[in-house]
């Protein structure tokens, strides 16, 4: 191995689903992310980082360096060629993976990929076709952590491993990264690519009793009185400035002192749902350990975000017979045998394998605080995400808080120019579309950079922010425009003052959403009706 080989980064790429904007403790969260809080204050922390609302698109485009309508994977993983997205990873787009091991990376995953629409048979869309020499996990979007459906290892059913009466998906994710590290941690071994996938917090509600317990207490306050706390906490950690509103709570959901009366079971769920994160900030834990123990993580590319902003979906989705039906997402029973009880009624008490439980909109409300709406929108609540950049060797702007806005199409040109790879790799002989973004690695050394415009898509829900301005639509109402420098909530909607700036922004919108081949919602919509289902069923 070479001396410039060896110089170059490590990069672990670690990714949370369904976390929201301010639960962890370095972004105003008071749940118990000490490792994070650690990498995040020692590295850099941004502010107006965006994902694209949703698990696939987001995944795909945090591997591509593409639009994820540009990747095939335009909602998420179901094929509705010929007129729809087909959902799967296409060969128009290639991976981190691919260009890095082209490069003489090892390349690892652990945890969830939900990049191909065929999980049983291999095929070109799976991990194990696109760079990744050794894979552990699902294939599918969620499930139980307890048993997890498509559980793969390479190409084969790891469902048996599941069987072991301590498996806990988080844990095994975890395990199987530092083995990863530990395989290649000689001296002069590969540089590694490790990308770490957990699905927490992702629904069901699963956790272990005892980091449960941890949290009694702590969110006996409720979401509004824990929101004014988030809110003063984003300020003093200066992800926010001083004059940021926080929005109200959402107008569905009951006041926590007037309207609820079951408080001590509200509570326990928010509790089982921090403790899936400081599962996962523990797992984050180890694999620092693994690399520090391998002298690795000095020249590690530390990368950690959130696919997407709260989830604010009620358990079970389309009616319980056809959410049960799912295999690949609910287990038929619990381990001992029992059935699975799924809802969020308060007669479950979630936590064990035999509960299937979502923790409800009024806490992803709070857990995306200080913004509005949730995961599948693309205002702030939907797509706002924290990202954290660690990387002691290279003279990042250590405890910075970076407040230019980039989003996921610019990770793979800032690993690039990190690691001094070729995009595409040599390897590839096919046409690559050329990436969307550009390197953040300016900004993590505290140089000045000039806006772009970022755009968004998803389910019909569309944005673009270019500059001060922001211009947004929840399908299928009336574009919004704010000024998101000094709205960042979105409270002020200006769009009745501003007709010039918003016909600009609609065709610079529009033009993109050609280019990348965004197709029109109700494109999408008549897919399904024609199929006899409802509409939203074209959601996913």
């Amino acid at each position: 191995m070479t001396d410039a080989m060896t110089d170059r980064p490590n990069v672990v790429l670690i990714l949370a689903d369904d976390m929201g904007f301010s639960d962890l403790g370095c972004y105003g969260g008071e749940i118990s992310t000490q490792v994070l809080d650690a990498l995040g204050r020692n590295g850099v922390r941004f502010s107006s980082f965006y994902n694209t609302a949703r698990c696939s698109p987001s995944r795909a485009s945090l591997l591509t360096g593409l639009h994820p309508h540009q990747t095939g994977i335009g909602v998420l993983t179901n094929d509705d060629r010929p007129h729809g997205y087909p959902g799967n990873l296409n060969r128009q787009c290639v991976t981190l993976a691919e260009v890095l091991r082209d490069q003489g990376y090892a390349t690892c995953l652990s945890g969830k990929w939900h990049l191909a629409s065929d999980m049983r048979t291999p095929n070109d869309a799976w991990p194990t076709r696109r760079g990744f020499d050794r894979f552990f996990g699902t294939l599918t979007g969620c499930g139980s952590f307890y048993q997890p459906g498509t559980l793969t290892r390479g190409e084969q059913d790891a469902s048996a491993e599941a069987e072991a009466p301590d498996f806990f998906y988080t844990d095994a994710i975890a395990t199987e990264a530092v083995r990863f590290i530990e395989a290649h941690g000689r001296p002069h071994s590969p540089p590694l690519f490790l990308y770490t996938a957990f699905t927490a917090p992702h629904w069901p509600l699963h956790a272990k009793p005892e980091d449960i317990a941890r949290y009694s207490g702590v969110f006996d306050r409720g979401w509004d009185a824990l929101r004014i706390t988030r809110m003063q906490q984003l300020i003093a950690e200066r992800i926010l400035p001083a004059n940021t509103r926080l929005s109200e709570r959402d107008p569905s959901q009951p006041a926590w002192n007037d309207d609820v009366t079951n408080h001590a079971w509200q509570a326990y769920r928010m509790q089982v749902y921090a403790a899936q994160i400081e599962a996962l900030d523990r797992g984050v834990g180890r694999i620092v350990e693994a690399l520090q123990n391998a002298g690795k993580f000095e020249n590690t590319l530390f990368i950690f975000l959130s696919d997407n902003g709260a989830s604010a979906e009620e358990l079970p989705l389309f009616g319980e017979a056809r959410f049960s039906d799912r295999k690949d997402i609910v287990p038929r029973l619990a381990k001992d045998g029992s059935p699975i009880r799924i809802g969020n009624t308060s007669d479950i008490v979630p936590g064990p394998d035999d509960t299937y439980s979502s923790y409800g909109q009024a806490w992803a409300n709070l857990s995306n605080t200080p913004f509005r709406f949730y995961k599948r929108w693309v205002h702030e609540g939907g797509i706002a995400a924290p990202l954290i950049i660690h990387w002691p060797v290279a003279q990042l702007d250590a405890g910075a808080v970076v407040d230019h806005p980039f989003q996921l199409v610019d990770v793979v040109p800032t690993v690039i120019e990190a690691t001094g790879a070729h995009y595409p790799p040599k390897s590839v002989t096919w046409p690559v579309a050329a990436l969307e973004g550009r390197s953040m690695l300016a900004a993590l050394r505290g140089g000045p950079f000039d806006p772009v415009p970022l755009y968004w898509e998803h389910t019909g829900n569309a944005a673009i922010r270019m500059h001060k301005w922001k211009l947004v639509r929840e399908y299928p109402n009336d574009w919004e425009l704010y000024d998101i420098e000094a709205d960042r909530t979105e409270l002020n909607n200006l769009a009745a003052e501003n007709p010039t700036i918003v016909a600009d922004l609609t065709e610079r919108w529009q033009q993109w959403a050609a280019r990348v081949g965004v197709l029109p919602w109700e494109t999408m919509l008549q897919i399904y009706r024609d199929r006899g289902l409802a509409d939203v069923y074209a959601a996913g």
